[in-house]
């Protein structure tokens, strides 16, 4: 076969496939998000969709904008105005102003643009499945408005080892003082506080939890591993690394963390390693994930109060370690006893 001939027929075979793979992404993009292609998301507390039409969208954004967060491009690393931005405050959806990452969660990673260790909260947080470079990644978007973000990869610092990789172009930043005038809603909700416990299966930890007086509300999800959205059986693989938890939204003028940490560790046993009565693996570990170092120094205290209080006749093996990403578990896993009247133990 000619050389010419041989050329032609490669550079077509190379097309289509790439035009095949194209394609593909273009299916799984038009398709659910992932956290909905691999597990049933219903009935989660969502934020309200934002719709506007390309047009409105191009009146909106900049053309830099839009190319990215819209037609999914990206911005040149090194170049975007918050890679070497380190002011304390939150970063927002350029699209829409949906708060999507703390400051105190931004790291160097040195890829050349904005990388962070876990959003505020996963459920402002869209994850879809990325074929557009004949490999698979996962592409993170604003749940609110649709606009592309970037991609999370597994090659991030402890304790999450997630790694958000995120174009400046899709942010917006509110400095730290721009959050001090709160009107009436936002200042009951600062009036909470968050916890978050792990000790076996969530469903009768919640219930306990949800019990304690001072405690307004608690959510059963995943937290503590290295998958990013996890599903139920995923996690029951043992092999996500994720503890079943309870993240709990308490008035600590009603009731202290001191005093939920230690119901806590009156309702488990904390010296069975891996394991909660009949089940067994990682995933019903012992744990407390603290939220700041004020968490983890009363935590620290109560557990050595009880190591030297001889309740136990072996060590703890709690684990005490920094509150990481934290995903929602499905709905039908949510308030489980006041839904069926049973518990795991």
């Amino acid at each position: 076969m000619p050389i010419r001939v041989k050329i032609v027929v490669f550079a077509v075979a190379v097309f289509l496939g790439l035009a095949g793979w194209r394609g593909l992404n273009a299916l799984a993009d038009q398709g659910a998000p992932r956290s909905v292609l691999f597990s049933s998301r219903e009935g989660q507390d969502m934020p309200q969709k934002v719709k506007k039409s390309e047009k409105e969208w191009k009146t909106a954004l900049t053309p830099e904008q839009f190319d990215v967060m819209r037609k999914c491009s990206t911005e040149r690393p090194f170049t975007g105005k918050y890679n070497d931005f380190w002011d304390k405050g939150v970063y927002v959806c350029a699209g829409c102003g949906t708060p999507l990452f703390r400051s105190e969660m931004k790291y160097e990673h040195g890829t050349g643009w904005p990388s962070f260790t876990t959003p505020i909260d996963d459920k402002n947080i869209e994850y879809r499945d990325d074929f557009s470079l004949l490999a698979k990644r996962i592409e993170v978007r604003c749940a609110k408005c649709g606009a592309h973000l970037g991609h999370v990869f597994d090659d991030g610092p402890e304790p999450t080892f997630l790694h958000y990789c995120v174009n400046s172009t899709s942010l917006d930043f509110k400095p730290e003082a721009a959050g001090k005038a709160k009107g009436p809603e936002e200042a009951a909700a600062a009036a909470t506080e968050t916890a978050t416990f792990a000790a076996g299966c969530f469903w009768g930890v919640e219930y306990k939890l949800g019990k304690i007086p001072g405690v307004v509300s608690t959510v059963v999800g995943y937290t503590g591993g290295k998958t990013v959205a996890p599903t139920y059986e995923e996690v029951c693989t043992d092999k996500t690394g994720h503890a079943e938890a309870v993240q709990v939204s308490f008035d600590p003028a009603k009731v202290s963390y001191a005093d939920l940490v230690r119901q806590f560790f009156s309702f488990h046993d904390p010296t069975q390693v891996n394991k909660q009565g009949p089940d067994q693996g990682t995933q019903y570990r012992s744990a407390i994930f603290y939220h700041g170092e004020a968490q983890r120094e009363t935590a620290r205290k109560v557990m050595e109060e009880l190591e030297v209080s001889g309740k136990y006749k072996k060590r703890l093996a709690t684990e005490l370690v920094p509150a990481s990403a934290f995903y929602k578990a499905e709905e039908y896993h949510q308030k489980y006893f006041e839904k069926h009247g049973v518990v795991c133990y």
